[in-house]
């Protein structure tokens, strides 16, 4: 039963990242087709991550009450119906509107779903649920791409990616009676992660009295890894979301070749987490973190090497995506081991809010300079984040010394 429960949330975690890539892949008809201004996009992006954010900090709270399964079924069913107001959307302000329940879907189910793992299992189980995260990533641009190609327009991309939505709800639903509350899961929890029954009680206690924004932010550390996320997530939304109309602009590829290539970041990701996977049974999770950002680097140097056409760029996208993969699932499954089991749902929930901020503040900010200043600073505005977060993980570990 624990195996089929972990087979329902990697598929849970394929929806989650299936309209990710939509809005970037299609903005270069789409804003056209809308009369809707470059820097534009950025706005809808926005919307989406203050949803995201304020799901995020309410995780906690609505676990507790209500179970990562049902959580996970609704966030689910509300990005459907968000992706299929996208499909029918007749202007740029229904798209906002709609933008609310996309952003509200998807962060209280990455705040539960990453607690649960990084609790119950081990961390080639982190990286390989969101390996499943990157297929859905990957497919969607795929998706896009193809109803471009055809002549299907992007509402047929959108409502293509509504259906598969509705699909995985259901599924997520029939499979209910295989989810436990935390409290219910208290002592199998114990079992799975070394805890005493005793240590398992008392944790249930004290999660039953959610820690909140101040007390998360007052734990030694914890200001460190929140900039590491935001950090990550502004890279991952800004190369996701831009990485097509970098192509067009800079690189003058055509719009459909553009929307199918933009997926190269996502499936370097996908990739990177599958062999990461494999990787974490012999590196512990700081040194996964490490690597990770050392092929970051690499990723965005190769982006502004002087070769003729798209190649670069293209290879540098894999590269982003591979530096990517291990950074995010690793941060998460050291949480536990940094600020203890029984304060990780709020401390995860806190973290995803932080790295919405990324997605919410970064993306617009570069569409401002992309479209006032040059859309040529898309590798060097990464870099900066990329520096930042470098940082924030040494002092990290300086802070919090613990063994893995």
């Amino acid at each position: 039963m624990a195996s089929l429960l972990l087979a329902v949330i990697y598929v849970a975690f394929i929806s989650l990242g299936l309209p990710d890539g939509l809005l970037g892949a299609a903005w270069p008809t789409m804003g056209p087709d809308l009369g809707a201004p470059l820097s534009w996009q950025g706005g809808i992006s926005a919307v989406i991550s203050l949803g995201t954010i304020t799901s995020a900090l309410l995780s906690d709270r609505l676990t507790l009450k209500l179970g990562a399964g049902k959580v996970t079924a609704i966030s689910v069913g509300m990005t459907a119906a968000a992706l299929f107001g996208f499909s029918v959307a007749p202007n740029y302000w229904v798209l906002i509107l709609m933008a609310i329940p996309y952003g509200l879907g998807a962060g209280g189910v990455d705040a539960a779903l990453n607690n649960y793992v990084a609790i119950h299992y081990e961390s080639r189980h982190m990286s390989w649920l969101h390996c499943m995260w990157g297929i859905g990533a990957s497919v969607g641009p795929y998706i896009m791409g193809f109803a471009l190609s055809n002549g299907q327009g992007w509402p047929s991309g959108y409502r293509y990616v509504s259906v598969i939505q509705v699909v995985l709800t259901a599924l997520i639903l029939l499979t209910l009676p295989l989810w436990k509350s935390r409290n219910q899961a208290g002592n199998a929890s114990a079992q799975s992660t070394g805890y005493s029954a005793e240590k398992s009680a008392e944790q249930a206690s004290q999660e039953a009295k959610p820690l909140g924004l101040r007390g998360v932010v007052a734990i030694k550390g914890a200001k460190e890894i929140l900039i590491m996320f935001l950090c990550y997530c502004a890279i991952e939304s800004t190369a996701g979301l831009w990485a097509s109309s970098y192509m067009v602009i800079h690189g003058g590829m055509d719009r459909a070749s553009a929307a199918t290539w933009a997926s190269l970041f996502y499936t370097g990701i996908t990739v990177g987490r599958a062999l990461s996977g494999f990787m974490t049974m012999k590196f512990n999770d700081p040194t996964m973190i490490r690597i990770g950002l050392a092929v970051l680097f690499v990723g965005i140097a190769v982006m502004v090497l002087p070769v003729p056409g798209n190649g670069a760029i293209m290879a540098g996208l894999v590269l982003i995506g591979l530096g990517c993969a291990p950074i995010y699932p690793c941060v998460i499954h050291s949480t536990p081991a940094y600020f203890g089991a029984d304060k990780s749902q709020a401390i995860i929930g806190v973290q995803m809010a932080s790295a919405y901020v990324g997605s919410l503040a970064a993306p617009p900010i570069f569409g401002v300079i992309a479209e006032y200043v040059t859309i040529d600073s898309f590798p060097v505005y990464m870099l900066a984040f990329l520096l930042l977060m470098v940082f924030m993980h040494e002092q990290l570990r300086r802070k919090r010394p613990v063994e893995m």
